[in-house]
């Protein structure tokens, strides 16, 4: 018998996140995010435990089965605390809040996240994996539940003290931050961080840093905006690392996909999650690099393994059964005709609007590049499906499941995320349309930046409106404020105003000392930093699409510029929408090229071969 506080019930099986959905057979009284489980723990005068974690995070997995599938733990839990669990991947503030608090109490943040918290949800205690039984020198789950209802019941003063406390510095912390100058780093400064982080090079074996080894995305594509605005260091090291993530085992070589990360320095023994921003950050790399085959590879593995109701899954597992056994990898260790016959590992098949903003960017790059597979078009598709069925009145959601949408907010990362991805593809394909709704959905952050956010959260003092809680983190992911930078920073370009330019400054602004000193952890901020001080330049070319002086200008796109292939009619609905570049520049009986930099502009071209001496001076 279970001696719980309320009855048991299966509040989880409604749940659109798969995360969730996996852990609604257990005993766990579990409760979804919410305002109902913070008023059941005020009335039964219990802390909180919210556990958070995703669907395709192996070592969440392996607590679920030893702990909240044990009927005995479950008994325990349910008469000492009332339990949340939270899918990092649905409710990234609630997530980023608590990785803020939990830092309080451990150095080893990760998932599965472990906290326990006041009823109104200040953490008094954090863990990530605990195992059913002491291990080394990590407690049992069973004897930090008892030792935390020990404390709620004993010295419960102290602990709300120290939970008080704790949140109190995090606001002081927050508003230091906010009223500090925060200089704008110069390209020195940019050149100096690069040499930073090539000095983290692994001479060895490759790759950025040492064991467990991560692709760092965003740190690839900051390389490469260095590299291309002449940082000739930055150029050689990330052509290095892109061959060394494409010749190991991080890289599926049947499939197309990359793994999420190796345990060990010489890229052996991957964790073998398959995860969209991964490879959508990859995907925009190598196509900016130039290697279409690895790129080409990328496309394929989203089209034919990450491909859900016409956009992309967050993530595919691990784990598959094979021979009945559970099987961590195994079937990525077969070749292709070893994998035939299997089940392929399951999807995380809900869809995330800000990742697959992060996708459509990276078709749009690939399309550019001529990457085979027809980048273009599955970039056109995904963006008229994410306009179709996750922006309604005005508003994004966050996510959806099989039509199903969930009730988590939208966050910066999927206003930014989406409106960048729209303005590339925009650009890219000379759809007017794509930049009309990215500019809409831009104003409607910029209107909205103050009340962006978890709203229980902001009710219960736990964050700022319009303040992501805590330090960024952008070692595998871009975070929203940057790609919302990325986005307005385009946009200010496109449609000439600079007030906008000004307004993504200060968006990153208060990170710009994090991103000085910890640069592996803050790509995309610096990414937006190079294209920021880049030279500002434009590249037209009105005509048909299909001549030489127009195939050389599609591929012409360095950071801080602006490159458009359009015919004459293309050209005329940029105007209509709002892109002043083109007016006057709607005609042309012959292919001409409009190259201008800082405000000035060189005479019109008609001729490829001029156009590529222009380029180069």
């Amino acid at each position: 018998m279970m001696a719980t506080g309320s009855p048991h019930h299966n509040r989880l099986a409604q749940a659109v996140s798969p995360y969730l959905l996996a852990h609604s057979h257990q005993e766990v009284d579990w409760y979804p995010w919410g305002e109902e489980a913070f008023a059941e723990a005020a009335r039964r005068d219990v802390p909180l435990l919210i556990s958070i974690g995703y669907r395709t995070c192996h070592w969440c997995h392996v607590m679920s089965r030893e702990s909240f599938d044990d009927p005995e733990v479950a008994a325990l839990l349910n008469a000492h605390c009332v339990a949340i669990k939270v899918d990092r991947e649905e409710h990234g503030d609630v997530d980023a809040t608590y990785l803020t608090q939990a830092a309080a109490f451990t150095s080893n943040l990760g998932w599965p996240l472990t906290v326990f918290a006041t009823p109104t949800g200040q953490a008094f205690y954090a863990a990530t994996y605990l195992p059913p039984s002491p291990r080394d020198s990590l407690p049992s789950f069973t004897q930090v539940i008892e030792a935390v209802s020990t404390a709620w019941r004993d010295n419960r003063d102290e602990v709300l003290r120290s939970a008080s406390g704790l949140i109190e510095a995090l606001a002081a912390a927050r508003e230091e931050i906010r009223h500090q100058e925060h200089p704008t780093p110069s390209r020195a400064d940019l050149a100096q961080v690069s040499e930073q982080i090539i000095a983290s090079e692994d001479p060895l074996h490759g790759g950025i840093g040492s064991a467990p080894k991560f692709p760092m995305a965003p740190v690839m594509n900051f390389l490469l905006s260095q590299g291309e605005l002449g940082h000739t260091a930055s150029r050689d090291c990330v052509e290095r690392t892109l061959g060394t993530y494409a010749n190991s085992a991080l890289f599926d070589a049947v499939e197309g996909g990359f793994f999420r990360y190796s345990t060990q320095a010489d890229f052996t023994e991957p964790h073998y999650e398959r995860m969209l921003y991964d490879n959508a950050g990859l995907l925009l790399a190598y196509s900016r690099r130039g290697d279409v085959d690895t790129a080409g590879k990328i496309v394929s593995f989203l089209t034919h393994h990450l491909a859900v109701g016409g956009a992309y899954a967050s993530g595919q597992d691990s784990e598959s059964i094979i021979d009945g056994i559970s099987s961590e990898g195994g079937y990525y260790l077969r070749d292709e005709q070893g994998r035939t016959g299997l089940t392929p590992p399951a999807l995380d098949d809900k869809i995330l609007t800000g990742w697959n903003g992060l996708a459509l960017e990276a078709l749009a790059a690939a399309h550019r590049r001529g990457v085979p597979g027809n980048p273009g078009e599955k970039a056109s598709a995904l963006a008229t499906w994410l306009l179709d069925h996750h922006f309604r009145d005005g508003s994004l959601l966050r996510l959806s499941r099989a039509g199903v949408a969930s009730d988590a907010p939208a966050t910066l990362e999927d206003y930014g995320g989406l409106a960048l991805g729209l303005l590339e593809a925009g650009c890219a394909l000379g759809r007017a349309d794509f930049l009309h709704q990215a500019a809409v959905i831009v104003n409607t952050a910029l209107e909205r930046e103050s009340t962006l956010g978890d709203p229980l959260l902001m009710s219960h003092g736990l964050s700022q409106p319009g303040i992501p809680p805590g330090d960024l983190s952008e070692g595998a992911s871009p975070s929203g404020p940057s790609l919302m930078a990325l986005a307005l920073l385009r946009w200010s370009h496109l449609s000439s105003q600079p007030h906008l330019k000004e307004r993504a400054l200060a968006m990153v602004a208060p990170y710009f000392p994090q991103a000085l000193t910890q640069p592996l952890a803050m790509g995309s901020v610096l990414r937006f930093l190079a294209e920021f001080l880049a030279p500002v330049r434009e590249l037209i070319v009105v005509g048909d699409t299909g001549s030489e002086l127009a195939g050389l200008a599609a591929r012409w796109n360095p950071p801080g510029s602006v490159s458009l292939t359009l015919t004459p009619l293309q050209a005329t609905e940029f105007v209509a929408v709002g892109v002043p570049l083109l007016e006057g520049r709607t005609q042309a009986t012959t292919p001409t090229a409009y190259l201008c930099e800082a405000g000035t502009c060189a005479l019109p071209v008609t001729s490829a071969e001029i156009l590529a001496s222009q380029l180069t001076q």
